[in-house]
């Protein structure tokens, strides 16, 4: 029998983690590294993925490479999983992590530029790869998608309609996606509630107070208390977990009242 702490033993695996650069995805980055894992940091922005590959590096001896990557792209989505295998040689653990959600004046105001890049980083991207890993992942044995989704994909509300609209795509191509692959390629959501993260810092005082107010749990969360259930999506921990939805809110969504 494994010992339970093996089954989340990471090492000797390769994780991508998009959007890796800050907030749930450095956290998720680090936590991934701390337990084995040899870690791809992929956003727009190189120097910010420089900067976490080497803290990565540093602090746990691990491999980590920094790759600049819009995931609105499909060619760089196609750029990011070349450049994993030719660097690293692998693909164990992908977390479509990435995500935005661009304020509009109204419903009937919003643009078609705005609507395309919100959907193109929120649903096209993170198909595009998991697609893409799915079948080298499953050729080689395994694998774990952990898609990153949204409580706004089930209790949406006017103010991010397309962001939630493509979040909850995210949950039906995790249902198909663990049909496909069945349990060689295992894939699950983890669903967010209000995280504290840099995005915060632009909340009005009064917006984070309504916010906690209706959160069961009376606060947001820490962006490290989403990484347990990273950890577990990604290991053998996890072996007869697929098609799942972990919601990680306070006990904000499906709430009373």
């Amino acid at each position: 029998m494994t010992a339970m702490r093996d089954r989340f033993d990471l090492t000797g695996r390769v994780a991508v983690v998009t959007g890796g650069s800050r907030g749930l995805g450095l956290a998720m980055a680090r936590g991934l590294a701390e337990h084995g894992a040899d870690v791809v940091i992929a956003s727009r922005k190189r120097d910010a993925c420089e900067a976490v590959a080497a803290e990565l590096r540093s602090t746990f001896g691990r491999r980590a490479i920094a790759v600049a990557c819009h995931v609105g792209s499909w060619d760089d989505c196609t750029r990011l999983v070349e450049t994993t295998y030719a660097e690293l040689g692998r693909l164990d653990v992908l977390v479509n992590n990435a995500g935005m959600s661009p304020l509009y004046p109204s419903l009937g105001a919003l643009s078609e530029e705005l609507w395309d890049k919100v959907v193109a980083v929120n649903m096209k991207g993170p198909f595009r790869l998991a697609a893409l890993a799915a079948e080298r992942m499953a050729a080689a044995g395994g694998g774990s998608i952990i898609n990153v989704s949204s409580v706004g994909a089930v209790q949406p509300t006017t103010v991010e309609l397309p962001y939630a609209m493509a979040k909850a795509a995210l949950h039906a191509m995790t249902a198909g996606m663990s049909h496909a692959y069945g349990g060689t390629v295992r894939v699950n959501v983890i669903m967010p509630g209000p995280f504290l993260t840099d995005i915060s810092k632009a909340w009005p005082a009064e917006v984070r107070r309504e916010i906690e107010r209706t959160i069961p749990m009376g606060r947001c969360g820490e962006a490290e208390e989403v990484v347990g259930a990273a950890l577990y999506l990604a290991s053998d921990a996890a072996s007869y977990t697929s098609g799942a939805v972990i919601k990680i809110d306070g006990g904000w969504a499906y709430r009373a009242g």
